[in-house]
């Protein structure tokens, strides 16, 4: 039991702490540079929609004040067989930099991304969602990072606006902060792992089309160009704004579908975990060791439970407290600073119930084509 507890304190450390510390040691020491420059390439905007009538004319109103040159500009939206006003909105908005292509069928967003991708005519190719708003200057701070030639993808930042109706917000805003720090942490040593699926961009010779079944499009097209010898990097000064996910059990059911991806990629790109990925490091620590944390918390409460003595009798009733504060989140308890603490809580317990539902799900074969995401 020993053993089972030590183990289990490891890996939950290195997921959370061993990892960010020493992500963070060597972007200080040794960064990568990148070369921008004020430079203005053709672009294609890509958005993928599929029943988004409500979000269609203020993202699509959006798009058109952003600041970069029109000329330049063009915008692709494929609707995937949206059964709203969707298509209606899409006919009227139509014109010669704006173009629009309707599929009958509903085929998943990675088939409405590929027939989007093989009707791109920009050397850039920026991905976007319909709920998002774009900054107007984030384009361009986006598209900077493409004079430096070592630069195959850059990802934009999404913003959260904290809603003040979610019980959640502050512990799901905490834990969204650490990831972006990461992501930019990463892109400084070298490339980070995936992009912002709600804005990113992509030299569109390095693009080839996305499996049909692909959830993570976000990571896969990432890891592509990665894969071509191209760095993946993270541009805080673009950014994208979303509202935050309301509920705990929205939030669960979206990182479920995105921890599934995380055990897609494996099978979709193996490459991933060989000696031939050079971000194979990132790719272990980052995705998949936090798909084993689940199961170390499991492991470090049935050994404290068993031990129960010294140090690990301490640790079991810092586990106890700790479940307690979620439970007095989920059930929108709001105590002072005691509401702070509990959030945080719930939202680490929703993120590592998810990995194990995401697990039994994917092993199932349960599918989904079609989630709203915010990352």
């Amino acid at each position: 039991m020993r053993t089972l507890f030590w183990v289990s304190v490891s890996l939950i450390m290195g997921a959370y702490a061993a990892y960010p510390i020493a992500l963070y040691v060597r972007a200080q020491l040794w960064p990568r540079r990148i070369r921008l420059g004020k430079i203005f390439p053709q672009v294609s905007i890509v958005i993928a929609v599929h029943n988004e009538g409500n979000n269609l004319p203020s993202k699509l109103s959006n798009l058109s004040a952003l600041d970069y040159p029109a000329h330049l500009l063009e915008v692709i939206a494929v609707s995937d067989g949206s059964t709203d006003a969707t298509n209606e909105i899409l006919a009227r908005w139509e014109n010669c930099k704006q173009r629009s292509f309707l599929l009958s069928e509903c085929g998943g967003k990675a088939n409405a991304l590929n027939l989007g991708i093989a009707n791109a005519k920009g050397e850039i190719v920026v991905f976007t969602d319909a709920r998002q708003m774009i900054a107007s200057d984030a384009l361009k701070n986006l598209v900077a990072h493409f004079a430096d030639p070592s630069v195959g993808c850059v990802s934009g930042e999404l913003m959260i606006r904290e809603g003040p109706h979610s019980s959640s917000a502050y512990g799901v805003g905490i834990y969204w902060q650490l990831e972006k720090q990461i992501r930019y942490w990463e892109g400084l040593v070298g490339s980070t792992v995936g992009a912002t699926g709600a804005f990113y961009a992509v030299r569109r010779h390095l693009l080839s089309p996305v499996p049909r079944e692909t959830i993570l499009d976000d990571v896969y097209i990432p890891l592509q160009v990665i894969r071509q010898g191209k760095r993946v990097v993270f541009e805080r000064r673009a950014l994208a704004w979303d509202d935050l996910v309301p509920s705990p059990k929205q939030e669960l059911r979206r990182k479920i579908r995105t921890l599934i991806g995380n055990y897609q990629l494996l099978r979709l790109t193996p490459w991933v975990v060989t000696g031939s990925n050079p971000v194979r490091f990132q790719f272990l620590c980052h995705k998949l060791l936090r798909l084993v944390v689940p199961f170390a918390l499991l492991g470090l409460f049935v050994s404290t439970l068993w031990l129960r003595e010294g140090i690990y009798e301490g640790v079991l009733v810092f586990q106890l407290f700790f479940y307690a504060l979620a439970i007095l989140s989920a059930f929108r308890v709001q105590v002072g600073i005691v509401s702070r603490l509990s959030n945080i809580s719930l939202a680490f317990l929703v993120l590592n119930s998810a990995a194990a539902i995401a697990l039994v799900y994917f092993i199932t074969g349960k599918k989904d084509i079609w989630s709203r995401r915010t990352t």
